[in-house]
Parts: structure tokens; C-alpha cells; sequence
């Protein structure tokens, strides 16, 4: 409630006496008042800054000083219409004046009479009005009733001020002194915190005793509020009262320690953690965390072991990049040239990548991509992790699964231990210093588990989407958001991966590198480094490009570019030495001196070690996880019982591959010219050289049947010609993986056909355009169509039979 002023009670009693003689107009000039209402008896200061409101105050000061005040219903509008005010007001008397240095008045006035507003007589310069006072009843008799309902008006009131603090007893004795229910309710009234609605029903009700009843159901009201209002403010003084007593104490035991020397500078630990806490922009929960870890740090000893557990831990909580984050390179042709510019080729990936930064240009909110690379070694996958992270402007991190068996590598030791740290992956975001960094996993699929757990299995709440926004470190034990983080595994091959990580993962595969794509690679990238890693100038070398293509075929055998460029770092080596021996160069590799700086050539490519095909020798393709290889399958028939012998390692599903051609074979055996009992009189073996190798797949199906069916009928196979394919008992030709990988291989070693299943010509389309162009591929659906291919169309045979001596003769056809 407002303070109201010792001369209040003295104003009131002359104006009773003084309205007796005052004679009231029934037109005055009208202003709209903003924000109050006047009620009967009140003084109140205006300050009056409106045009049309100046105007009527000058107005009502130059004739007999009263002036007509009505509130307005908005008071956000300058100029009120008629609808925007309300029909009853007060006559007031101006009984001072005042013109501010800025234009507007000060008016002082004084409420005389209730008056409604009968008509709008004018509206420019200002509202002049008809006006209608509204009389009240003089002589209310007090009934109990009345009498009950004052007092608990008075009581209420005492309360309230009591409760806001402004008790005035000179106020109270003013209250009790008015005997009028309606005067006791327009004070009262007037010195509520109201809406103006709320005052202006107040103000219309003419009753005196039912404007007091408004007056006391309002009083309830506020008296709820104000009691809320004053348990606030006392809660908040006691926790006031509490830090600063708790401040004071921490203050003199502070002095306390200083004075007996152990003040070793633990309170400044404190007070810099404190204020680091401070600024850290830091999620609720991490701060709530931090503050209690932090308190139970203060009351220890500085030298206690759990004490530095509790600092290493909040060091940890302030250290990570909770709100702190790179922002995204958005334009896409700048990352394009950034990407293009540290790779050649390996268009898919680039082109997912472009994808990514695409969508994130047109949704910021997007999660970051799980992308698996899976290919050979040597083709680039962690270089092109670092090109990607360098495109999107973000910061790179790298870790390797390989050998991991610990699944608190992951997620991180609990602070129970000694020496307790965060997993490798909060780790590294420290490192950092970013939470949405591009953080590669190499070598995924050589991820281990023992008695310590699986990673792969923590892995998969840190490689999923929908779960990695609130991912869960031991160490930490709160959650940790890595949704904004753009995870990147690589692997050499998919199969090894557990099912459910796979499944969580974008796999891209890299399948290898043409001789051209090498060339390229090498002039742009190897051949460059090299030079500049070893000392060299680049116009001390010259290397053409048939020195460099001898170098890619017959001194290095892999997908990748690893061993490349190793062997361009010997060539560059061997050069350091003869120029920091005092030689100047330029010296000139070619195809003749290549030996004497790489040796004899490590490898011959396959056209060379074959020069001529021989009956039961065909040259079949096989993916492993290293590229594509050739696989050399001879067949020999000699006389027997009837065996198979398959020897060079074959895993069991070659091994049944092998039987199924045999068994392809011999229910063609019109067609091949030979009895039914043939089969009986004879072994079989079947041999894949490099026998150390184990071998598995059944890709070699076809490739066994038709060294089978040649080695029987005694003709070999065409030159160039390489197959693959699963071969069922009936002759049909299944589909099989890695075309890709096994065509870059064929390529290597001078193949220029090679058969493939039917199913897989859809599988074309991932082949570079360079290499079908030198390839010329054949889909077959059935193991006829492979004989016709690779051997020629076979006439139709007489039937082989034994001779006297043993052997077999073929008939003329």
C-alpha cells in the first residue's frame, strides 16, 4: 500500500466542509487518465504530457480549476476514442501546477466528486463533456453486520502492511478512525495493488456497503499473495544470511590456516576452480556435479588420496568441450576443391561427404554421419578422413581399434581405481578442444574381446544415432552428447565387423586403384612427397611415365599405393646420396637404369609367367582383403579308381565347389565324349598354387569345372581369359561379390575378358568407364555358356573307349 501523508486527515475534513459551498458545472473539460483510478478524497500528483491532455488542464486553470478524470481501458493508445474510456470518473480540483523543462505539467489534484459522462460535447484540442454526478447515500446505519465486515477490513489491511513492511501506525489510526463504509472502502481501495478493471469496478459500485464487500473479497486475495510473497523474501534472506555467514567463517579459517602455516595455497586451488565452474558454459546436470564434487573437495585435507581423485575429476568436467564447437565450412564448392585437390578419384565418398555438408547447410540441427570405409590398404582411407575434416573446417582425431580388448577403452575406468581415466573417446574430444570434431576409428575390424569385455559391444552406443546423444562414460557417470560428432571407422574387410555394429554403420567401399589411377596419384601426390621428404629438388629427378608404369607392374603387386611409394622413396633416397656426395644432377630414371636403384623386378605380370594355355589350366579371380588376386587352377587326370584329390589349403565350401563341378561334369558325359564308367578308371586332382595360402569362397566353381571339362576333353582354355562364378550340380551360375576388386586384378595381370555371372552385370556400373574399356565382361547364366566362351563350341564327341593296351582313344567326330 501507498504511504499516505500526515495532512491527508486535515484535506479530508476541510473538503467535507468545503464541498457544501461548491458549486459543480454539469460540462467540464475531460482527461483520460493512464494506468489508475482516482477514487473520492485522494490527492494525487499528475504529470501530464498528452496534447489534448495540456490542453484541458489549461483549460479547467483558466476558468474554476475543475477538471473531469476518467481512465482509459488500453493504455498503450495516445489518443483514446470515446469507446476507449470509461463513463465514470471523478471531478477533481487542480490545486497546483507545475511546467517541467521538458513540456509536460505537473498537476496536483484533488478528487471532489463521483460523475458519470452523459454526452461527448467536443473532441479538438481536447474531450469537453456533459457530466452527470452520481450521488451517494449520506446516512448508512451500522448494523452489526457492517460493523463485523469493517473490522475485518481494517484487520486484513493492518496485516497486509504488516506482511510488506509499511506498517504506519498515524495510517491505521486514520483507517480506524473512518466510520463510513464507503470512504473505508475507496481508501482502502486506492492503495490496492489492482488491474485498473478491477479499481473502476470498485469505483462504479454506488452501495457503500457492497463496495466495502468488493473491497474485503479483493483484500482476501491480495492477502494470499502478499503472504507467498513475504515466505519468498524471508527464505531468500536466510539463504542470504547463510552464505554470508558461511563466507565469513570460510574467510577466518582461512586467516587461521595462513597464520599457522598451512596455508600451501589450497584455498587459491579452490577459489580458481570456483571460478572456472563459473564461466564454463556448462549443461545443468555437469554443473550441479561439479559444484558438489567441488564442496566435497573443500572440507578435505589438500593431502588426502581422495582429493586428488575429486581435482583430476572436476578438471576433467571443466576440460571437456561441452558447448564449444567448430563452425561448419558450408560452402559446398570450396569443400569440393578441398577434397579434390587432396584425392584423386574415389568419386562416392566424395560426393557422400558433399551430401552431408548439403543438408547441414539447410538443417543445422542434423546428427552427424557413422561412415564405415572398408578396402584394401594403401587406398587411402585415414588420408581421406584428415581431406574430410579439412573440408568442413572441423578438427581431426584418430584413434585404432586394432588389438582393443578392454571395453574401458571405450567407456572409461570407474573413479574407483587408481588411476582412473576417461574412455578414448572423451579423451580425445579433449584433445581437440571440439565437440563435433571428425573422429576416425581405424582397423574396426580387428577389434578383440577377452574377460575385460567387448568394445564392440560399447561401441554401439557410441556408433548409433539415436542413442549417442546421451552417451555414458564410467568415469564421467553423466551424459555426454556425441550426436554432433561425425564418426568415421575404417576396416579391411566387412565380414569380421559384428552384425549389429555393421548394421549401425554407412559402408562405403573402396575397392582400389587402375595403372592410370596410379599414375596419376603418384605424379600428383607420391612422386612430389617424396622429393621434398628426402631433400631433392624436383629438377634434379626425371622420371617418364613408362619408367613409372614399369614401376607400378613389376615392382609393386597391391590395391592400394602403400608400397608405391615406398618404392619411390628408395629411387629418391638413392638419389640424396649421390647429390650430398657432390654430385649435381639431374639424373634420368628410365626402364633400363630402373634395376640398379630397385633391383630385379619383384613381380611378372600373369600374361608373362603364361605364355601358352595347356588343357586343364584356367585362371579364375578371388577377392581378399587386401584387393582382388588371380587364382591359377590346374587340373590333371591320370589313371586311377575314381579319386579327387584337391591339395594347395582349400577351406571346406572350395572343397565342395570342387565336388559339385565334378559331379557337373560327369552327368555331362556325352557331351564330353566318354562312358559312364569313365569316371571310374581314373583320378583326379585339382591343385591352386601358392599352397601356404589358405583359400576359401565358392566363387571358384566355374573356374573348376571348365579346368575340368578342358583337362578331360583335352583342350585348353583361350589366352586373356579369366572367370568367376558359383557353379551349381546342374550347371547353373550363381552370383558372386567383389567384381570390382577381382576385375582391378585381372587388369594387373594383362586380362582382358573375364566371365561373370549374369546376376552381376548390374554390378557394372561401380566399375570405372576406363577399365570396361579395356575389359570386355561376359554374363552367363549357365555353365554352357562358359564352356562356349572359354573354350569354343564343342562338336558333338564320339564316345571315348579303353584300348587294349589301356589307353583311351578319341574317334574323329
Amino acid at each position: 500500500m501507498v504511504e499516505i501523508n500526515d495532512s491527508l486527515s486535515s484535506s479530508m475534513d476541510d473538503f467535507g466542509e468545503n464541498l457544501q459551498d461548491l458549486e459543480i458545472p454539469d460540462t467540464l473539460p475531460m482527461m483520460a487518465v493512464r494506468d489508475v483510478v482516482v477514487f473520492n478524497y485522494m490527492i494525487i500528483p499528475l504529470f501530464v504530457g498528452r496534447p489534448g491532455s495540456v490542453s484541458a488542464v489549461n483549460d479547467a486553470v483558466n476558468n474554476n480549476k475543475l477538471l473531469m478524470l476518467v481512465s482509459q481501458k488500453d493504455a498503450t493508445k495516445d489518443d483514446p476514442e470515446p469507446d476507449d474510456l470509461y463513463r465514470v470518473g471523478m471531478v477533481c480540483m487542480i490545486m497546483r501546477t507545475l511546467k517541467l523543462p521538458d513540456g509536460r505539467l505537473k498537476v496536483l489534484v484533488q478528487a471532489l466528486s463521483k460523475a458519470g459522462i452523459r454526452e461527448f460535447l467536443q473532441k479538438d484540442p481536447h474531450y469537453q463533456v456533459g457530466i452527470e454526478l452520481i450521488d451517494e447515500p449520506d446516512d448508512v446505519d451500522i448494523t452489526v453486520e457492517i460493523e463485523a465486515l469493517m473490522r475485518t477490513v481494517r484487520e486484513r489491511t493492518e496485516k497486509i502492511m504488516s506482511l510488506r513492511g509499511i506498517l504506519s501506525s498515524d495510517l491505521m489510526m486514520i483507517i480506524n478512525n473512518i466510520e463510513e463504509p464507503g470512504r473505508l472502502a475507496d481508501l482502502v481501495g486506492s492503495n490496492l495493488r489492482l488491474k485498473v478493471s478491477e479499481s473502476q469496478q470498485i469505483l462504479e459500485t454506488v452501495d457503500p456497503v457492497e463496495r466495502l464487500k468488493l473491497v474485503a473479497d479483493l483484500l482476501n486475495k491480495e492477502l494470499e499473495v502478499s503472504a507467498v510473497q513475504a515466505k519468498i523474501q524471508s527464505d531468500a534472506k536466510q539463504e542470504m544470511s547463510k552464505s554470508q555467514r558461511e563466507y565469513f567463517l570460510r574467510e577466518q579459517l582461512h586467516a587461521l590456516k595462513k597464520e599457522l602455516g598451512d596455508d600451501d595455497g589450497f584455498s587459491q586451488e579452490i577459489d580458481e576452480l570456483k571460478a572456472k565452474i563459473k564461466k564454463k558454459k556448462l549443461p545443468k546436470y555437469a554443473r550441479k556435479e561439479a559444484k558438489k564434487q567441488l564442496k566435497r573437495l573443500e572440507m578435505m585435507h589438500p593431502d588426502a588420496s581422495e582429493a586428488t581423485i575429486i581435482r583430476t575429476y572436476i578438471d576433467w568436467i571443466l576440460d571437456l568441450p561441452w558447448s564449444k564447437f567448430s563452425k561448419d565450412r558450408l560452402d559446398l564448392k570450396v569443400a569440393a576443391a578441398v577434397l579434390n585437390e587432396d584425392h584423386y578419384g574415389l568419386e562416392k565418398v566424395k560426393e557422400r561427404i558433399l551430401e552431408f555438408l548439403a543438408v547441414r547447410k539447410l538443417n543445422r540441427s542434423t546428427k552427424g554421419p557413422i561412415l564405415c570405409f572398408v578396402g584394401p590398404p594403401g587406398v587411402g582411407k585415414t588420408s581421406l578422413g584428415q581431406a574430410i575434416a579439412r573440408a568442413m573446417g572441423r578438427k581431426f582425431h584418430r584413434i585404432s581399434l586394432g588389438g582393443m580388448r578392454d571395453e574401458a577403452e571405450i567407456r572409461g575406468h570407474r573413479r574407483t581405481y587408481i588411476g582412473a581415466l576417461p574412455g578414448r573417446i572423451l579423451q580425445g574430444l579433449k584433445n581437440v578442444g571440439t565437440g563435433n570434431p571428425v573422429f576416425m576409428m581405424d582397423e574396426i575390424d580387428k577389434i578383440g574381446a577377452d574377460y575385460r569385455g567387448d568394445p564392440s559391444s560399447a561401441l554401439l552406443e557410441v556408433l548409433d544415432p539415436e542413442q549417442n546423444g546421451t552417451f555414458s562414460d564410467h568415469y564421467l557417470n553423466m551424459p555426454y552428447d556425441l550426436s554432433k560428432v561425425m564418426f568415421i571407422t575404417t576396416a579391411n574387410m566387412s565380414d569380421t565387423i559384428p552384425s549389429p555394429l555393421l548394421d549401425r554403420m554407412e559402408v562405403i567401399r573402396l575397392s582400389g586403384y587402375t595403372l592410370e589411377e596410379k599414375m596419376v596419384i603418384a605424379r600428383k601426390y607420391l612422386l612430389p612427397r617424396q622429393i621434398r621428404e628426402n631433400g631433392i629438388k624436383p629438377s634434379q629427378i626425371r622420371l617418364d611415365d613408362k619408367t613409372l608404369e614399369r614401376i607400378i607392374t613389376h615392382y609393386t603387386h597391391e590395391a592400394g599405393v602403400r608400397n608405391l611409394e615406398r618404392e619411390l622413396g628408395k629411387i629418391c633416397r638413392k638419389l640424396a646420396r649421390k647429390i650430398a656426395e657432390g654430385g649435381k644432377g639431374p639424373y634420368r630414371v628410365s626402364k633400363n637404369t630402373l634395376a640398379r636403384y630397385l633391383g630385379p623386378p619383384k613381380f611378372l605380370p600373369e600374361a608373362e609367367l603364361e605364355t601358352h594355355m595347356q588343357p586343364g589350366l584356367v585362371v579364375g579371380l578371388a577377392w581378399t582383403e587386401v584387393g582382388g588376386e588371380l587364382l591359377h587352377i590346374e587340373t590333371t587326370i591320370m589313371p586311377g579308381k575314381g579319386k579327387l584329390i584337391l591339395t594347395g589349403q582349400l577351406g571346406d565350401v572350395m572343397k565342395e565347389s570342387a565336388q559339385a563341378a565334378l559331379s557337373y561334369c560327369r552327368s555331362r558325359s556325352k557331351q564330353l565324349g566318354v562312358t559312364t564308367d569313365y569316371f571310374d578308371t581314373i583320378d583326379i586332382h585339382i591343385h591352386v598354387p601358392a599352397g601356404a595360402i589358405p583359400k576359401d569362397g565358392p566363387s571358384a566353381g566355374i573356374t573348376m569345372a571348365t579346368a575340368l571339362y578342358s583337362a578331360i576333353i583335352g583342350k585348353s582354355v583361350k589366352k586373356c581369359l579369366a572367370m568367376t562364378g558359383e557353379v551349381t550340380l546342374r550347371g547353373r551360375v550363381l552370383p558372386i561379390g567383389g567384381l570390382k576388386e577381382k576385375a582391378l586384378a585381372a587388369l594387373r595381370a594383362g586380362i582382358t575378358k573375364i566371365i561373370i555371372p549374369r546376376e552381376n552385370k548390374k554390378d557394372l556400373v561401380e566399375i570405372p568407364e576406363e577399365l570396361r574399356r579395356k575389359i570386355t565382361f561376359y554374363p552367363v547364366k549357365d555353365m554352357d555358356e562358359v564352356i562356349e566362351i572359354a573354350i569354343g563350341k564343342i562338336k558333338k564327341r564320339n564316345v571315348r573307349r579303353k584300348t587294349g593296351s589301356g589307353r583311351s582313344k578319341r574317334a574323329a567326330a
